[in-house]
């Protein structure tokens, strides 16, 4: 097995066409094609069923995908790493984070970091917690954020506490206030009309799980929406939203939960089968002292060591 024909093997599975495929790896189609044949003979089976020019995967190829993926990430990881032994200012970061993340905390911490590092490569991806963390484990990703999930492969990843999130009630100015106490309890949602994002976002999950505690089912204005639309749809009055308090800006009014609230934890995630570049290890100890020292809302509290 080569580390060309794993390559093919990605760029015929992201594509389901051998010519396109051909193209993205930058040889010629025959050649390509010898090199597939040549894996699957060496593995033992078929990767690709070929039916009147449909190409899908066999379970073979299913199987081997995320292995493949796994090792030319670890490949030009490994590659990455030797060629920063020489100079901390080079190298590449990829950072997955969650989109509230991305709106609310990341910006000044990527900010500070950059401001620090200006020759390192930064690339965002931003998705939900269980995707961030299947990007981790194919070595797409060298760090994540993410909020509250439980690991999928605990003999492959590992994550450190970083922040204790407290998730309050956000309302227009100009419409009533969702209670006329100071603080409202889950079970005042009952009813209100919830400005609710997209299925797959952890706060989504948050809200609904929380309101079915109490025994009921939540109330939908609109939904759909990601982290930038819902505040604004709720700014419009459309309804009122359960967000965090680190991405709440002028403009709203903030409710806060009765005790015991409602709050996540925010963990930093990682492979613990692979040693951190340079890099990757400085961006850990930026986000770590960054928290550490971070003027956050009342009612967040972070868990970072600086």
């Amino acid at each position: 097995m080569q580390m060309h024909q794993l390559a093919y093997f990605v760029a015929v599975a992201d594509t389901r066409h051998f010519t396109r495929a051909a193209e993205r790896v930058r040889v010629a189609q025959p050649s390509l094609s010898q090199q597939i044949r040549a894996l699957e003979r060496d593995v033992g089976a078929e990767l690709f069923h070929r039916i009147r020019g449909n190409l899908s995967l066999t379970e073979a190829g299913e199987t081997l995908l995320p292995f493949a993926r796994r090792i030319l990430a670890d490949t030009e990881s490994a590659y990455q790493a030797v060629r920063e032994l020489d100079e901390l200012g080079r190298g590449r970061v990829r950072l997955g984070a969650t989109p509230s993340l991305c709106t609310g905390l990341l910006p000044a911490m990527l900010a500070g970091f950059r401001a620090a590092y200006p020759g390192i490569e930064l690339t965002l991806h931003e998705s939900g917690s269980r995707d961030l963390q299947t990007d981790l484990s194919e070595g797409a990703l060298d760090l994540a954020l993410i909020v509250d999930s439980r690991l999928r492969d605990q003999s492959l990843l590992s994550t450190e506490p970083l922040l204790i999130e407290e998730l309050v009630v956000i309302s227009a100015l100009d419409r009533p206030a969702p209670v006329r106490r100071a603080r409202m309890r889950i079970s005042d949602l009952n009813g209100k009309p919830l400005v609710m994002f997209r299925r797959g976002y952890d706060l989504r999950d948050a809200t609904v799980s929380a309101c079915r505690a109490e025994g009921f089912e939540p109330t939908f204005a609109i939904e759909g929406g990601e982290m930038d639309a819902v505040l604004e749809l709720v700014r419009a009055g459309m309804g009122i939203a359960v967000v965090p308090s680190t991405v709440v800006r002028d403009g709203f009014r903030v409710t806060r939960f009765a005790d015991p609230g409602l709050s996540r934890v925010v963990r930093l995630a990682y492979r613990q089968d692979v040693q951190p570049s340079r890099a990757v290890q400085a961006l850990r100890d930026a986000v770590t002292h960054y928290l550490a020292a971070a003027d956050l809302p009342r009612g967040t509290q972070s868990l970072a060591r600086g």
